[in-house]
């Protein structure tokens, strides 16, 4: 019997705010354990929540971005349960009226466009972090709790079951946290817990209608882990019902170190929860000129950027789309095409070499030492020819280190092109009248050779040489031999 499977999302992304959904601790990463921490977010008996007017605005934001309907009328409700890191016993999330519903978004693979729709976005408040005795909870002789997180405002944006591959599940992952990028409401670190991820597999006969008994999938903190383990879910559930077994509604845990899914615990009921009103909150009201302000207080996102460096600066798809995935390396791209206009030869570098040594380095754009005028400065001097991009690539990793002016750099190294006719015009007599087997070859018809001859003289000028003016003097002397 042939299978398909069926995958929804719950993404939790937490937002970057200065202080705390309901109360003014801070909210930044790596703090001491237990010490950004106050009565109210701990959950001692007596305390009230006071919501924090900014984490409203970020979830609004979020919610246009991602063609939500945003609720002029939504509330908060308890969720009780009982967890270790949630020390009131319960998280002030929302039910049955969230901030935001039914929106989408547009992802494309292999050339194929697909819509993944959004059941809806609610604002909530993030529970603790417990620290295992091992970096793999599965493995853990025991866990202690760091409160520093509770109360951190968080959204959970919930998708319909829309997706069917693990690529999907990657491309729309990618596409949610470059919107909320672009948009600036989080930083979507999922090192630090910034941007977590929940994924409901289930399988069912295809043609069926019906769906199957979801399983959902816990502890995966990369893209990379999200994607195999729904790939090795899939495979599992499969395989399960294949060999006549049952597929039981559960949570499950994706072990990193031997690349499989362990049983946690069944998997509970929205009815489970026992949700009811918050009775410490109002309320939110929001009215029309709310809403639209904060519309018209978007930015350019990706999709209109993409699209836009296509047709401004020339870019192919797959160049735009590689430039414009991250805000930041769009922004260093128009900021060298202040100093250049020659946009592919920035693309060019950008793409195969800066962001090649980035990403070795695991360094971010923003980080980055070569500032965009001293990258522009680089490729002006390839574009003028005073130097050769084989010049250039030498001195990049001095560059990237550094940051000095590439102009510097090649003066101290004494790395300016030769592009004087009279001086490369006798190297290359010298080395024609050292190869005359080789320039017999040539005028035989053997153009390979002629690699061999560019080579020797570059060779004789340290790789300095103008190589298009040596190309053509080597054809104008071979002649006349």
């Amino acid at each position: 019997m042939e299978y398909e499977p069926i995958i929804g999302l719950e993404i939790h992304i937490q937002l970057k705010t200065h202080t705390k959904i309901f109360c003014n601790c801070s909210t930044e990463f790596g703090g001491f354990q237990n010490t950004f921490t106050c009565p109210i977010c701990a959950g001692f008996p007596g305390t009230l929540p006071v919501l924090n007017q900014k984490a409203v605005e970020y979830a609004v934001k979020a919610g246009v971005a991602l063609n939500c309907t945003i609720n002029k009328f939504s509330k908060f409700d308890r969720k009780n349960y009982f967890y270790p890191d949630l020390p009131k016993a319960y998280q002030i999330s929302q039910f049955d009226k969230p901030l935001c519903l039914n929106g989408h978004i547009d992802i494309e693979i292999n050339g194929q466009k697909k819509r993944i729709r959004i059941n809806r976005i609610h604002l909530e408040e993030d529970a603790g972090k417990l620290v295992h005795s091992e970096d793999d909870f599965a493995n853990a002789e025991f866990s202690l709790a760091d409160y520093n997180r509770c109360g951190t405002p968080l959204i959970e944006i919930v998708s319909e079951p829309d997706m069917q591959t693990p690529d999907e599940v990657y491309y729309y992952m990618q596409m949610i946290k470059t919107i909320m990028e672009y948009i600036e409401v989080s930083d979507c670190n999922m090192q630090e817990g910034s941007l977590r991820c929940d994924a409901n597999v289930s399988v069912r006969p295809k043609g069926e209608k019906k769906l199957g008994t979801k399983v959902e999938l816990k502890n995966m903190n990369s893209f990379k882990n999200v994607r195999d383990a729904v790939e090795y879910e899939i495979n599992r559930q499969i395989k399960e019902l294949e060999f006549g077994g049952k597929i039981i509604q559960e949570t499950r845990l994706w072990d990193t170190k031997n690349n499989i899914t362990i049983s946690m615990r069944s998997k509970e009921e929205s009815h489970d929860y026992r949700y009811f009103p918050e009775p410490d909150l109002l309320p939110i009201e929001l009215s029309n000129e709310y809403i639209e302000s904060i519309k018209k207080s978007l930015p350019e996102l990706y999709l209109e950027k993409k699209h836009r460096f296509m047709n401004e600066y020339g870019l192919s798809e797959y160049e735009a789309s590689v430039i414009t995935i991250d805000k930041n390396i769009a922004n260093y791209f128009e900021e060298c095409t202040k100093y250049i206009k020659n946009y592919k030869l920035i693309s060019n570098w950008l793409i195969n070499d800066l962001l090649g040594l980035l990403n070795t380095n695991k360094i971010k754009i923003t980080d980055c030492k070569i500032k965009p005028e001293n990258f522009a400065e680089l490729l002006a001097l390839i574009e003028a020819e005073k130097i050769s991009s084989k010049i250039a690539k030498e001195i990049f990793p001095e560059l990237f280190e550094t940051g000095k002016s590439p102009s510097k750099i090649i003066e101290e190294k004494g790395l300016i092109q030769i592009s004087d006719d009279n001086i490369l015009r006798e190297i290359v007599k010298k080395i024609l009248s050292e190869n005359q087997d080789t320039v017999t070859k040539y005028k035989q018809g053997n153009k390979k050779v002629l690699g061999f001859i560019v080579g020797q003289i570059m060779k004789n000028t340290g790789g300095k040489a103008n190589p298009k003016l040596v190309n053509t003097i080597i054809e104008e002397e071979i002649i006349k031999l």
